[in-house]
C-alpha cells in the first residue's frame, strides 16, 4: 500500500475523510518503525482456542482500528466461492446496501465443535456446514449462530465436532449496508461529464475483509477464490482476476441483473480481495501476456490523463521482471483512478486502486512533479506484486518486508522510466541521486526503506537482488518472516567471497530491526574516534556500515561494531585542507555528529570551493545539523554557520533544507511579529538572489525547459514561496503580473510550479478584485481539488482585514461549499500573520452558527492556533472557553492553552538566539 501523509489535534466534518487518510498513511509509516522493534522482541501472538475468547492482549506493530485477536488454528481455508449483489443503481437514492453469500472450502486441523472466524457490521442470517468431502449430501449441523461484533467474529457452534484431517465447506448468507468511510465495500458519489455518478469499490488492508464477507481475514490464511459480482446492468465489474463469463438474471421482482463470473484466484490473502462496480472508461495496452488497463472517469480517459500511467505500466512491469527474474503471474492488470478513495493506493493483485490524484496527468501540468509522483506510486505497488502478494508477511508485525522493499523498489522502477530525474545541473552529477534523496526524505517515518538502501549498499545490488530471487522462489504463494530473508542474503552472501561482513547476515539486521530509532555517531577527527548512541538513549548500540571520503575521495567501508571504535584511518593532520565527511551518498541510516575542528574545516571549505563537497553530501550536512539542533546535540548557532556559503549554493533541493527548518510554514505567520524577521529577510535574500534570478528567467521566457528538472519541480514552488514571503520585489512583481494575466484570460495556465504562490500573492498585493476573481474561480465546476485549495489558500493572503474577513464569510454564504470550505480557509487563515485575531473574531461571532454544524475540534484548534500566536490573548480565550464549552471540551481546551504557552516560550527563546547571530553575520 502506499501512503504519504497532516497535522492538527481535530476531526471536522469538512475534513473527516481527507484526516482519516492522512492517519492511515501515518499508521502505515509509524508500522513500519513499531513492527521493526515489535518483531523481535514478541513473535505474533498465538493462535487462541476455540473456547478461549477472553481479552487478547494485542500485538506489537500491528495496524490498530480492528480486533488483533488470532483465529483458534483448527481450520485452515482453502478455496472461497463468494457472491457479491451491491443493489446500486443508477438514480436511486440510499440507503445502499449489498447482499451475498460465501462458501469456504475448510481443512480441519484439529478437532472441534466450534467454527471461527472473522465478521464486522455483517448480518449473517444463516449459516450451514457440509462435509465431510467428499460425501456428497453429508453435513454437520450448525446448533447456533452469533455474531461477537466487539472482536469482530462470527462463531458457529456445531453439534458434532469436525475431525483432524477432513475436509469441510462452510455455506454462510449475509448482508450490509455500503459504507461511505472508504473501508470495506463502500460508495463513492462523483461527477462525470456533468452528470452525478456513482460507484462502488473496496479497501481491504488490513483487516476489512471482514466487513465485506465473513472469512479468515489474517494475512497467513491464505486460498483461492471464485468470484462473482451480480450488478445493475449498466456498470462494469471487476475483481482481481479476468472475467470469464457476463450473464443475467432476474431478481424477485423481474428486474434485470448482470452476472459477471472471474476466473479462478491465484492462492492469496483476504486482504488482497478488491471489488469495483462502475461506469468508468479505460485504455489499454499489452505488455508481455499481461493485459494491463487505466480506468478513470470517462471525462479524463477523453483528456489524456491516463495516457502517462498507461505509458510507464508495462515497462515498469518489465523493468521489476527483469530485476527479480520472476514472472508476473496474471494475465491481466488492470489500474483504477477513483475519485476520492483516500488511501493513495492500493496494490491488489490484479485490480490496484488509486487516489485519482496519484494516477491522472494532466498533460498541461507537464512542468510538475506530478509526473515523478506517479511514477513513484505506479511503482511501489507494482513492486507489492512481488513483495506483499506473491510472498506475504506472517502477521502485521512484519509489514516492513512489503513496505519497505517496496518503498526500495519504488526509486528503482521510477528512475528506469524516468531517468533524467536522477540527474542534477551542477558539475559533480551523481547517478541514482534522485533514489538517494527520496528515501532520505523517508528516514524519520519510513525504517523499512531506509534500512534496505543500507543493507543493498553494503551488499552491493547485485548479490542484495540475488538474494531477493532466491527469498521469492521459496516463499512465492506463501507466507515469510524477516528471518527467513536475512537466511537468504546469508545463503548468497556465504557463496562468494567479494563483500566480508563483520558477523552475520542476521545479527547485523537484528541490530537495526530488533530496536527502535537509529543512531547519532559522533565523530573526532583528531583521534578517529567514533561513537554511537540513540537519540535520547545512550544505551542502545547497532552494526554500523560506515562510507566515508577524505578531502573528496571515497574509502574502504568501516564497520563500528561497539559503542565507540578508534579508527586510525580518520586520524586528520593540522592542515585546515584536511577533511572528512561520513555516510557518503546517505547509504546509511544515521546521522553525523561532527567535533567543531571538522565543522570548522567544513564551513571553510564551502565557503572557498562548494562544489568540492558532492551535492548529496552538502545536502546531508545541512540536514544532519539541523536535525540534531532539533534533539540538542548541537547549537543553532553552529548550523547557521554552515549557510554562510549559500550564494554559491545552486541546488534547489539543498536549499529547500535550509529554508524548511529557518522559514518553515508553520511560523510563516509569526516571524513577522519577531525582530528576527528582518535580520532573516536580509541574511537569506542575499544569498538567494543568484538562484532566484536563474529560475526566474525560465519561468519569465521558457518554463516548459524545467521539464526534466525534478527539483525544481518538487522544490522550486517552496523556494519562490519564502522569496516573496522574504519580500522580494521581482517575485512580488512577477506574481502580480501572472495572477494579472490570469484574471484577463481566464483559460491562461498559470505555471504549475509557482501557481500556489502566484495566486497567493496576486491576491496579496490586489484589492477585492483580485479575492473576487479568486472566489469566483473556486466556484467553477471544472476546477479541480487541487486547484480549490490553491485558491482557497490564495484567498487568505489578502492583506487588508476586512479582505480576511470576506474570505471566511464567504463560507456561511453558501452550502454548497460551507462544509468544506470552513475548515479549510479557518486553516490558512490561521497561518497568516494577521490571521490569527481575525479568525479569533470570526469564531467567537459566529459561534453559536458554527458550533451547530461543525465539530467541537475544528473551532478548539483555532482558539489554539490562536493562542500559539497572540500570547496576549491568553487570559480572553481562557475567559471564553469557561464561558462557552463543556466541562470536558473546558478541560480539552485548558491542556491546548498550557501547550502553546510553552511552545511559544520555546520558540521566543529559540529566535532570540538565531537574531543574535544574525546581526553578528548579516554583513558579512
Amino acid at each position: 500500500m502506499g501512503a504519504r501523509g497532516g497535522s492538527g489535534l481535530y476531526v471536522g466534518r469538512g475534513t473527516a475523510a481527507l484526516l482519516a487518510a492522512l492517519l492511515l498513511s501515518l499508521l502505515v509509516s509509524l508500522l513500519v518503525l513499531a513492527a521493526l522493534y515489535g518483531r523481535c522482541r514478541q513473535p505474533p501472538p498465538p493462535a487462541r482456542p476455540a473456547a478461549a475468547l477472553g481479552p487478547d492482549p494485542g500485538v506489537p506493530g500491528a495496524p490498530m482500528g480492528f480486533s488483533l485477536r488470532r483465529l483458534p488454528p483448527h481450520l485452515l481455508p482453502l478455496h472461497y466461492e463468494l457472491e457479491l449483489w451491491p443493489l446500486v443503481r443508477p438514480g436511486e437514492e440510499e440507503p445502499f446496501g449489498f447482499s451475498g453469500q460465501v462458501n469456504i472450502t475448510v481443512r480441519c486441523r484439529q478437532d472441534t465443535r466450534t467454527v471461527v472466524l472473522h465478521s464486522v457490521g455483517l448480518h449473517s442470517h444463516r449459516a450451514a456446514v457440509r462435509g465431510p468431502l467428499p460425501h456428497a449430501g453429508a453435513a454437520v449441523e450448525v446448533e447456533g449462530l452469533r455474531l461477537e461484533e466487539e472482536d469482530e467474529l462470527a462463531v458457529l457452534e456445531l453439534r458434532e465436532p469436525l475431525v483432524a484431517g477432513r475436509r469441510y465447506v462452510l455455506q454462510l448468507f449475509f448482508h450490509g449496508r455500503l459504507r461511505e468511510d472508504r473501508h470495506g465495500l463502500f460508495l463513492i458519489r462523483y461527477t462525470d461529464l456533468g452528470s452525478s455518478r456513482m460507484l462502488v469499490a473496496s479497501q481491504m488492508e488490513p483487516a476489512h475483509a471482514r466487513m465485506v464477507y465473513p472469512c479468515f481475514d489474517e494475512p497467513e490464511m491464505k486460498a483461492t477464490f471464485d468470484i462473482r459480482i451480480i450488478h445493475d446492468p449498466s456498470y462494469v465489474a471487476l475483481s482481481n482476476m479476468p472475467a470469464i463469463d457476463v450473464s443475467e438474471m432476474k431478481d424477485e421482482n423481474g428486474s434485470l441483473w448482470s452476472v459477471t463470473t472471474f476466473n479462478t484466484s491465484l492462492k492469496m490473502s483476504t486482504y488482497l480481495t478488491a471489488f469495483v462496480v462502475c461506469d468508468l472508461a479505460y485504455v489499454n495496452r499489452t505488455e508481455r501476456g499481461n493485459e494491463i488497463r487505466i480506468w478513470a472517469r470517462k471525462e479524463a480517459v477523453k483528456n489524456g490523463y491516463v495516457d502517462y500511467a498507461l505509458n510507464i505500466t508495462g515497462p515498469i512491469f518489465s523493468f521489476l521482471e527483469d530485476l527479480l527474474n520472476i514472472s508476473y503471474p496474471l494475465t491481466k492488470t488492470d489500474l483504477i483512478a477513483l475519485p476520492y478513495f483516500g488511501e493513495g493506493a492500493m496494490e491488489n493483485w490484479g485490480l490496484l486502486i488509486f487516489e485519482e490524484e496519484t494516477l491522472l496527468y494532466l498533460p498541461s501540468d507537464k512542468v510538475s512533479d506530478r509526473k515523478t509522483a506517479i511514477a513513484l506510486i505506479v511503482s511501489h505497488e507494482l513492486a507489492h506484486q512481488w513483495f506483499g502478494n506473491l510472498v506475504t508477511m506472517t502477521w502485521w508485525n512484519e509489514l516492513w518486508l512489503k513496505e519497505g522493499l517496496a518503498s526500495y523498489l519504488e526509486n528503482l522502477g521510477t528512475t528506469f522510466v524516468e531517468p533524467k530525474i536522477s540527474l542534477v545541473k551542477s558539475e559533480d552529477r551523481l547517478n541514482g541521486l534522485f533514489a538517494l534523496i527520496t528515501l532520505f526524505d523517508k528516514i524519520s517515518y519510513n525504517k523499512g526503506a531506509s534500512i534496505t538502501w543500507m543493507l543493498s549498499g553494503f551488499l552491493t545490488e547485485k548479490l542484495f537482488t540475488r538474494a531477493l530471487n532466491s527469498y521469492l522462489k521459496e516463499f512465492a504463494f506463501s507466507n515469510a518472516n524477516q528471518d527467513d530473508l536475512w537466511t537468504h542474503v546469508q545463503l548468497v552472501v556465504d557463496a562468494q567471497d567479494e563483500v566480508q561482513l563483520p558477523a552475520s547476515v542476521k545479527k547485523i539486521m537484528d541490530s537495526w530491526t530488533c530496536q527502535s530509532g537509529f543512531p547519532v555517531l559522533t565523530f573526532n577527527i583528531t583521534t578517529g574516534t567514533i561513537s554511537q548512541e540513540k537519540i535520547h538513549n545512550k544505551n542502545n548500540t547497532w552494526i554500523v556500515p560506515i562510507s566515508w571520503m577524505r578531502n573528496g575521495s571515497s574509502q574502504p567501508l568501516m564497520w563500528l561494531d561497539n559503542s565507540s571504535k578508534v579508527f586510525p584511518e580518520m586520524q586528520v593532520s593540522e592542515s585546515e585542507y584536511d577533511w572528512i565527511l561520513l555516510n557518503v551518498n546517505l547509504s546509511g541510516y544515521y546521522r553525523v555528529k561532527y567535533d567543531q575542528l571538522n565543522l570548522k574545516r567544513l564551513v571553510h571549505l564551502l565557503e572557498n570551493d562548494p562544489k568540492a563537497i558532492p551535492a548529496v553530501s552538502r545536502f546531508q550536512l545541512l540536514d544532519d545539523v539541523f536535525a540534531l539542533r532539533k534533539s540538542g546535540y548541537i547549537e543553532i548557532e553552529a548550523a547557521l554557520e554552515l549557510t554562510k556559503y549559500l550564494a554559491r549554493e545552486d541546488e534547489l533541493f539543498i536549499w529547500n533544507v535550509v529554508l524548511v527548518n529557518l522559514v518553515p510554514d508553520s511560523m510563516d505567520g509569526t516571524l513577522k511579529n519577531y525582530e528576527v524577521y528582518p535580520l532573516l529577510k536580509k541574511y537569506l535574500l542575499k544569498r538567494m538572489l543568484p538562484i532566484y534570478r536563474y529560475y526566474a528567467g525560465f519561468i519569465r521566457k521558457n518554463v516548459d525547459a524545467l521539464e526534466d528538472d525534478y527539483f525544481a519541480q518538487v522544490h522550486l514552488g517552496n523556494f519562490f514561496a519564502k522569496a516573496c514571503w522574504l519580500g522580494l520585489q521581482d517575485c512580488l512583481d512577477l506574481s502580480s503580473e501572472l495572477y494579472t494575466k490570469w484574471m484577463d484570460n481566464p483559460d491562461y495556465k498559470i505555471p504549475f510550479l509557482i501557481r500556489r504562490t502566484v495566486c497567493c500573492y496576486g491576491v496579496a498585493v490586489g484589492s477585492d478584485k483580485e479575492l473576487d476573481f479568486a472566489w469566483e474561480m473556486y466556484k467553477h465546476n471544472d476546477s479541480t481539488k487541487e486547484d480549490k485549495d490553491i485558491l482557497l489558500f490564495a484567498m487568505s493572503c489578502a492583506k487588508e482585514s476586512w479582505l480576511l474577513h470576506r474570505s471566511l464569510r464567504y463560507g456561511l454564504s453558501d452550502t454548497q461549499f460551507s462544509s468544506r470550505y470552513i475548515a479549510n480557509i479557518l486553516d490558512y487563515v490561521l497561518s497568516k500573520d494577521i490571521g490569527h485575531r481575525i479568525a479569533w473574531e470570526f469564531v467567537t461571532e459566529n459561534w453559536s452558527f458554527l458550533s451547530e454544524r461543525y465539530d467541537f475540534g475544528i473551532l478548539i484548534y483555532t482558539c489554539e492556533m490562536t493562542s500559539t500566536n497572540l500570547m496576549h490573548l491568553f487570559i480572553q480565550l481562557q475567559v471564553f472557553y469557561n464561558n462557552t464549552l463543556e466541562e470536558d471540551e473546558r478541560e480539552t481546551a485548558t491542556l491546548l492553552l498550557e501547550s502553546a504557552k510553552t511552545e511559544n516560550m520555546e520558540r521566543k527563546e529559540f529566535l532570540t538566539r538565531v537574531a543574535d547571530w544574525l546581526e553578528k553575520n548579516t554583513d558579512d
